[in-house]
């Protein structure tokens, strides 16, 4: 709810994520994607509510209850790195004892191994050991999200969610924390990673989704998205288009309120593909909701090419 009126922040995701997997969930801001992290762990505010099924094994997570979230799900089943770690981080506390503390109740080191393990800890994440003594205030924005990073990955839960996990830091930190994730999910357990950062994802990801005003509006494999023959949605074309690396063409136009979304496909109004059937939204066919996608090129034509 917003001024008293119903906001759908997120519509008809569907998705499946399975070990050892990385998905890349991509768009700009404002489209649902942190909505749809803070659904799965149930940290929505109070005035919102989730709907539907979002399965974990035999748990549903979008009927859990408080309880069983906060004793078993979180930290345990699935790791947060937040969009915004000093808000996370407790502010009273060092870098060090929340780490600590962490490591503890994730894994039951012994109270003499925790120091040791949380200098580990940190290391994984970039963190540097001489500034595990600070209290959040006393971090930078990236330090703050390294150790936001560091925290997430202490239980290895079979499911990582991260987002934005490289904001404020440069290339060469981006690089070695998508690495870190990367290898949590090569270690048999899932990733989905909300990300603008497009560099990042291709770096990382196994599949692509592309949100836009709370859907979904396509799906397919990272190499076939960053590659050839490219994504086939009008929007996941302009995201890429809009690289300085590519056509450096800026999207036209500006998102539509989630409040207030025209009954057809919300991209319409800035895409040049758009006809008067765009006014009706668009079935999802082959990971794509489009009235009119980018057609794959023919087989014999690939080959001739």
């Amino acid at each position: 709810m917003r001024g008293g009126r119903e906001v759908a922040a997120v519509t008809d995701a569907s998705f499946e994520l399975g070990p050892g997997e990385c998905l890349a969930l991509i768009g700009e801001s404002g489209c649902g994607k942190s909505v749809l992290a803070s659904a799965l762990l149930g940290l929505l505010p109070r005035n919102a509510a989730a709907t539907g099924r979002a399965l974990m094994g035999d748990l549903d997570l979008l009927a859990a209850d408080e309880r069983t979230l906060a004793r078993t799900v979180r930290g345990r089943r699935i790791g947060l790195v937040p969009q915004s770690p000093s808000a996370h981080l407790t502010p009273v506390r060092t870098v060090r004892s929340q780490l600590e503390e962490t490591v503890r109740e994730l894994t039951g080191v012994p109270r003499a191994g925790l120091r040791a393990a949380a200098e580990a800890a940190a290391e994984r994440a970039a963190f540097p050991v001489s500034h595990l003594d600070r209290h959040s205030h006393q971090l930078s924005g990236g330090l703050a999200q390294r150790a936001a990073t560091a925290l997430a990955l202490v239980g290895d839960a079979p499911l990582l969610l991260a987002d934005e996990p490289t904001t404020g830091l440069d290339r060469d930190l981006v690089d070695r924390t998508v690495d870190e994730l990367r290898r949590h999910a090569d270690a048999g357990r899932a990733l989905l990673m909300i990300t603008h950062d497009l560099a990042a994802a291709r770096r990382v990801a196994d599949r692509v989704a592309v949100m836009y005003a709370g859907r979904i509006v396509e799906i397919t494999g990272a190499p076939a998205f960053f590659g050839e023959p490219g994504p086939r949605h009008p929007y996941a074309r302009a995201l890429l288009d809009a690289l300085p690396e590519r056509a450096f063409t800026p999207i036209p136009g500006m998102p539509p309120e989630l409040g207030d979304l025209p009954a057809g496909c919300a991209f319409a109004a800035r895409c040049a593909r758009a006809s008067d059937l765009c006014g009706t939204l668009p079935a999802t066919t082959d990971g794509v909701s489009c009235h009119h996608p980018v057609a794959r090129p023919h087989p014999e034509e690939s080959s001739r090419a």
